[in-house]
């Protein structure tokens, strides 16, 4: 393959092939940020909560009228749902991870030293919540129902006992999980609390939070006028059982009424709504540029071999083959697609730094940038083998024909 008379030929249509290779170069600037930010996003979507999601479902109960008395109905509540064939277990709880809305807090190695406190989400639920939710217990022991107490949302006293996750024992006591069993951690008000347990994982309920992983439960029933249930049930279960749990406790109390009856899928669906949608937006603009690249691609090539069409008829009278032909226009735009993918590298960088000091997204992988390359190059040959074999079927006698 002789280059010369490749470069020749690029060299009469600057203009063209600059226009192509800086439309190269924008695709792949686009294109390997977007899927960077896809997969970011997929991955944090596919997080697992730790809870057995796809047989959980939860219900808020909201009291009214001098006469409820919260404590009663929630011993009643739990007692019917517990009782209920389907369902594995139950627990009154103040948030579910995932959820956007719960409490923080933080725990202290020493009391008054907030400098070095790690931060926590914060879940109160009773004895039965480990259970419920399906967690994994890796160290220590579960609660007790002695364990629990019961508080007015006034008051700031805490259990005296906590359950952690993984995560958050080995932040705390980095010798691990078992280390924590047994060791005394302190609130930002400095009361004591003795950890009993760990649980592999549960998420907290913010989906961005840095440390989503570090969470807490205490065993506790707060009295704050709302009751939410958490309800697991056995597999295949949840949709027959959501309409008759809410009938029944509807039935049961008239002096409250029930909102958010949802399943935890849902719960997810809802709290990565955004970042759904942004994947989809994202996926249609590559898929749009790559299409409008390639069309590009084609449109150049054709445009080329229209106007050569003389000479490709000439060297086929001189013995060039249909093969030869085919190389020539594969090898050219191989030229124009390389230095196109070559200054899409450089702005590719530059647009994810800026990405990364502007939005403080992650520095993008350095694999994405070859991959993209090799893609675009791809798509321009796959582009324009349609022309090329066109250009090749090209006769001499219909190439030096007078128009």
């Amino acid at each position: 393959m002789e280059f010369g008379p490749i470069l020749r030929a690029l060299l009469r249509n600057k203009l063209g092939i600059i226009l192509i290779a800086v439309q190269i170069a924008f695709t792949m600037t686009v294109i390997v940020n977007a899927i960077y930010i896809i997969n970011q996003r997929g991955e944090l979507m596919s997080r697992p909560s730790g809870t057995d999601e796809n047989n959980l479902f939860y219900i808020r109960s909201i009291g009214f009228g001098q006469n409820f008395n919260e404590e009663t109905t929630v011993a009643d509540d739990l007692a019917r749902l517990r009782q209920t064939p389907g369902i594995v277990d139950a627990t009154v709880i103040n948030t579910v991870p995932v959820s956007n809305s719960g409490s923080s807090s933080a725990f202290l190695l020493e009391p008054g030293e907030l400098a070095s406190s790690v931060p926590s989400a914060i879940y109160y639920a009773d004895h039965r919540s480990l259970n419920t939710m399906g967690l994994e217990l890796v160290a220590g022991v579960d609660f007790t129902e002695a364990d629990v107490l019961i508080r007015e949302s006034s008051s700031n006293a805490n259990a005296d006992t906590v359950i952690i996750t993984q995560a958050l024992a080995e932040q705390l006591f980095p010798e691990g999980a078992q280390a924590a069993i047994g060791q005394v951690v302190y609130t930002p008000s400095d009361q004591a609390v003795r950890i009993i347990g760990v649980v592999r994982q549960l998420q907290a309920p913010w989906p961005l939070w840095e440390d989503i992983e570090n969470s807490a439960i205490f065993p506790e029933i707060v009295i704050d006028g709302a009751s939410l249930y958490l309800i697991r049930t056995e597999p295949g279960e949840q949709d027959r059982l959501m309409p008759m749990v809410e009938e029944m406790l509807g039935a049961s109390n008239e002096q409250r009424i029930l909102r958010q009856l949802r399943t935890m899928a849902d719960t997810r669906e809802e709290s990565y709504r955004i970042d759904s949608v942004m994947t989809r937006i994202l996926s249609i603009v590559i898929a749009t540029l790559i299409f409008i690249t390639a069309m590009g691609i084609v449109g150049l090539a054709v445009f080329s071999i229209n106007r050569r069409r003389k000479q490709i008829g000439t060297r086929r009278a001189l013995g060039a083959t249909q093969g030869s032909i085919l190389r020539h226009f594969l090898v050219e735009n191989a030229i124009i697609s390389g230095f196109g993918v070559l200054g899409g590298a450089v702005l590719t960088i530059a647009f994810n730094m800026f990405l990364v000091q502007t939005f403080n997204m992650p520095r993008i992988d350095w694999y994405y940038i070859p991959a993209g390359m090799l893609a675009l190059l791809l798509v321009g040959q796959l582009a324009v083998v349609g022309p090329s074999r066109a250009a090749s079927r090209i006769t001499p006698a219909l190439a030096t024909r007078s128009v």
